[in-house]
């Protein structure tokens, strides 16, 4: 089959953000440090339990700038506490639903899930299977829709662990995961991602879920200024009155912030 003339230059785009991802993610770490004055006027909201989940061959250690940052506004936050993120392992299979049910019951409310890459498929199929326990799941750069998903660096890395998975799958088909959730749901996705196809970061948008485009790279998302703030307003929001994301006016943090499409 002869190649579609689009593809070479989609191609050499894809494999220009893959080598300069580790930089890129370098520059929102010293872009998060620059606008941590601006950061601090980001909205707050009712504390409530947050639960953050790491990327595909990640661990507590890439959310901690995030989890601290958001300590700060007054969220009980914690990690997974489950080391490097290997793919969909008997071990995580099991202990994710614990997580989150006791955390719901040390709370006495339902979680906010907070998920980057892979961790953010784990959220949506756990807001799924648990929804009074969810109070929104909040995706960053998670390739649950469609795209070119098999063909990615991070499709790659994942099927290299596949051994190693549970046959009780913890994430659905592609197609149901990027249905609307039963509960309010962002998915945060960048054209620039170098690690994977920035079209199936996006879900289907609807009454309580939407898509949130950002300029950061994929590596960098828990640490850049454009997404910490979307979380922050996503987490600032009444539970029983979701209204989505509107780009902030002021201080020109709209910038931040490219059109959706």
């Amino acid at each position: 089959m002869a190649e579609h003339p689009s593809q070479p230059p989609r191609r050499r785009r894809a494999g220009l953000l893959g080598v300069t991802e580790p930089v890129r993610a370098l520059a929102s770490a010293g872009a998060f440090a620059a606008g941590l004055p601006l950061l601090q006027l980001a909205p707050r909201g009712e504390p409530h339990p947050v639960l953050v989940l790491p990327g595909l061959m990640a661990s507590d250690v890439s959310t901690q700038v995030l989890r601290v940052w958001l300590r700060r506004l007054g969220y009980p936050v914690v990690g997974w506490e489950l080391g490097r993120n290997r793919g969909p392992t008997q071990e995580i299979v099991d202990a994710l639903p614990r997580l989150l049910d006791r955390l719901a019951a040390e709370h006495g409310t339902a979680v906010s899930i907070v998920g980057q890459s892979l961790g953010g498929i784990f959220a949506r199929t756990m807001a799924r299977r648990a929804p009074r326990q969810v109070r929104q799941v909040i995706s960053l750069g998670s390739p649950f829709g469609s795209g070119d998903v098999d063909d990615s660096a991070a499709a790659r890395v994942y099927r290299r662990y596949s051994s190693q998975h549970s046959t009780q799958r913890i994430s659905s088909a592609r197609n149901s995961l990027a249905a609307p959730l039963p509960v309010p749901s962002t998915a945060v996705y960048s054209r620039w991602d170098g690690v994977v196809d920035w079209r199936a970061c996006r879900q289907q948008p609807g009454p309580r879920s939407e898509n949130v485009a950002v300029h950061a790279s994929h590596l960098g998302m828990a640490h850049d200024p454009a997404v910490l703030w979307v979380i922050a307003d996503r987490l600032a929001q009444p539970r029983h009155d979701w209204q989505p994301f509107q780009r902030p006016a002021r201080f020109g943090l709209g910038a931040l912030f490219p059109a959706e499409g």
